[in-house]
């Protein structure tokens, strides 16, 4: 990575690296909180088909 960092900078394109860097950062961001609400949906269903299988089975117990 030195030698990439010492041409890009040799060639006066420091900014184009600072984009790079910024770009990739944003999207290392974007995949990890898409993967974060993924589970925290899944876990939020999870959470919701307990309660309706509470609810079937309190219902069961008024019959």
């Amino acid at each position: 990575m030195d030698d990439l960092t010492k041409t890009i900078i040799e060639r006066g394109d420091l900014a184009h690296l600072a984009l790079f860097l910024w770009a990739s950062g944003a999207s290392a961001l974007l995949v990890w909180s898409l993967k974060e609400m993924a589970s925290a949906n899944k876990r939020f269903n999870d959470f919701v088909t307990e309660i309706a299988s509470l609810n079937r089975l309190f219902r069961k117990g008024d019959d």
